[in-house]
């Protein structure tokens, strides 16, 4: 634990905010003119301002592709800086930045200020976790395969024209076989099977879209010299990620099985990334206690829609009820109605009138069935993209089939990833109050409310109680209730991967291949136990905070003023909305 550095506030403001700090010179005033001194609030809120602006633009230059998906365009190009000592200079700056912002105590500061100041301290705290105390850069290849080696940003945002955008691709794939160099130098082995799985297909997933997708998006681009260059360095960039994808794979002959974080760390964790102190007994006690309703819920809906028949019957029935001209067709038909619904039974305000298309996934990056890419929000009038996953083909055609959701199970992560799920909750975030918030929003937070809202969409009448809908939304929140129980089981109670597939298969009726992605996921990704755990968050604060402002009624408003914060821990946005002496979690 390093000392908080006590020093004046315009000191700290000044030292925080010199990357921003203008040149400007004002005009002295007139010697005879009695200019009144600020208030003391008017110079702690100002000061504040400063620090929180210095603290972003710093936190860019440490990681600049964190900056352009934000939509800052002048870090085009770049990458964070992956060596030894860039990674000690983003610890130091983490480490500084909340010295600094603990040091503002409340003396002065608006509650808008406080609560910026509490949510900065604890984004710093989550990201110094899996940076030291997780050791991520050391041990984890999702480190980097979701850290800024991905340059869709480039080809599926129209930001610019392309040309300006081929440049910027340029630029970055240029500087790809440094971090290659960078990568293979931190990753310390032998590492766990399943994350050097990921680490291959994600490296080499990579190096087959330099040369491919990413090539081929600017091939109508008419310049002979950048068309060279992008060849070039899409070649060698290509190249680099091959050739570390090779290292990791021969990694496999030593690969251990000894990827959990422990109790104590991951405690430590939900703590660290989210403000959540809930002892793990009781945590694991609430998500069991959602495991059982949504399960119970499940063999009352089947009893309906496939009356006589086992629940396992159940859900291949509802999963047989495809498109035919598939899940992205579909999709693209399902969210017009979304909306339409979302409007009509007033649940919440959709701002703006921004779009969200509907894409296959790119190949090196299917480790999920589907994700949406929202613009940030220094972008403007750039349209957010769905993806959904096709199978792998590597599977068998029993196990290819199941994967293709049917409508219903579909209808949900339609639900989630875009109407009113992810989509909107982007645009409310990219116009927040608070610069913090547009720019910090955190995985329960944005998880938590995207699978709060398949539920609130099924409570609030969509398609009118049919059996089949409610069997997709259950199936749907069963496969996060798997993953709240096997992130805490397989890393703090000593559960297998294949202990976790089996319980993704019997306990939450999930088809082979998804229960497959889902058991590895939570090797790699030990807090993806933030959808289940957001979304209980999520609903007990609804259901205190509305319980005074009319109940079912109140709904809209509940939904906009959570949505209007940002993205902060959800124990610090109760405190907030509730009005709490202290931020705590409450399920």
């Amino acid at each position: 634990m390093r000392a908080t550095v006590a020093v004046s506030m315009v000191a700290l403001a000044m030292a925080g905010a010199g990357a921003l700090a203008g040149c400007s010179r004002e005009a002295a005033a007139p010697t005879n003119q009695v200019v009144a001194a600020p208030s003391p609030a008017a110079t702690a809120a100002a000061n504040w301002a400063q620090f929180r602006n210095g603290f972003i633009e710093g936190w860019f230059k440490i990681d600049p592709a964190n900056a352009v998906y934000q939509g800052r365009h002048d870090f085009d190009g770049q990458l964070p800086d992956w060596s030894a000592a860039g990674l000690k200079r983003q610890s130091d700056y983490l480490h500084q930045a909340i010295d600094r912002a603990k040091a503002f105590g409340d003396n002065g500061l608006s509650p808008q200020d406080k609560f910026e100041r509490d949510y900065l301290i604890k984004v710093a705290e989550g990201k110094l976790f899996w940076l030291e105390d997780a050791d991520q850069p050391h041990t984890n290849p999702a480190y980097y395969v979701g850290g800024g080696l991905d340059p869709n940003v480039y080809i599926a945002r129209p930001y610019a024209d392309a040309p300006t955008r081929m440049k910027a691709l340029i630029a970055f794939l240029q500087r790809v076989p440094a971090a290659a160099q960078n990568i293979r130098a931190n990753l310390k082995t032998p590492m766990p099977r399943s994350f050097v799985d990921y680490g291959v297909s994600g490296f080499q997933g990579f190096a087959d879209y330099y040369v491919g997708d990413a090539k081929k998006a600017f091939a109508d681009v008419k310049d002979p010299t950048l068309q060279a260059q992008l060849t070039d360095a899409a070649t060698k960039a290509s190249a680099s990620m091959k050739e570390l994808a090779g290292w990791v794979k021969s990694q496999q002959g030593t690969a251990t099985d000894n990827f959990a974080l422990g109790a104590d760390r991951f405690q430590r964790m939900i703590l660290a990334t989210e403000g959540v102190d809930t002892p793990l007994d009781q945590l694991e006690a609430a998500g069991r206690a959602d495991l059982k309703r949504n399960q119970d819920a499940l063999a009352a809906a089947c009893a309906i829609f496939a009356k006589g028949q086992t629940i396992p019957a159940c859900i291949d029935k509802m999963g047989a009820n495809k498109a035919p001209d598939g899940p992205v067709a579909e999709a693209r038909r399902q969210i017009p109605m979304l909306r339409k619904f979302v409007v009509e039974h007033d649940l919440v305000s959709i701002p703006g009138t921004e779009e969200a298309k509907v894409e296959e996934s790119p190949p090196y990056n299917r480790q999920n069935s589907a994700y949406i890419d929202p613009p940030g929000p220094f972008d403007k009038g750039i349209p957010s993209v769905y993806y959904i996953s096709p199978p792998d083909p590597a599977w068998d055609k029993k196990t290819r089939d199941a994967f293709v959701p049917g409508k219903a199970d579909l209808l949900f992560t339609s639900v989630h990833e875009v109407m009113p799920g992810h989509f909107v909750q982007f645009l409310h975030a990219n116009r927040s109050p608070s610069l913090f918030g547009r720019l910090f929003v955190g995985y329960a937070f944005a998880e938590g409310w995207a699978h709060y809202m398949e539920e609130t969409m099924w409570e609030a009448g969509l398609n009118q109680g049919d059996a089949e809908t409610h069997v997709g939304q259950i199936s749907n929140a069963l496969l996060r209730d798997c993953r709240f129980l096997s992130a805490i089981g397989m890393h703090a109670r000593g559960m297998t991967q294949a202990q976790s597939l089996t319980m993704f298969r019997e306990q939450c009726y999930q088809d082979e291949g998804n229960s497959r992605q889902q058991a590895a996921r939570g090797t790699y990704d030990p807090a993806y136990l933030n959808y289940t755990m957001g979304k209980l968050m999520i609903r007990k604060l609804r259901d205190d905070w509305t319980a005074t402002r009319g109940g079912r009624k109140a709904w809209k408003a509940f939904h906009d003023q959570l949505l209007s914060y940002g993205g902060p821990p959800i124990p610090l946005l109760r405190q907030q909305m509730m009005g709490e002496p202290t931020a705590r979690a409450v399920f």
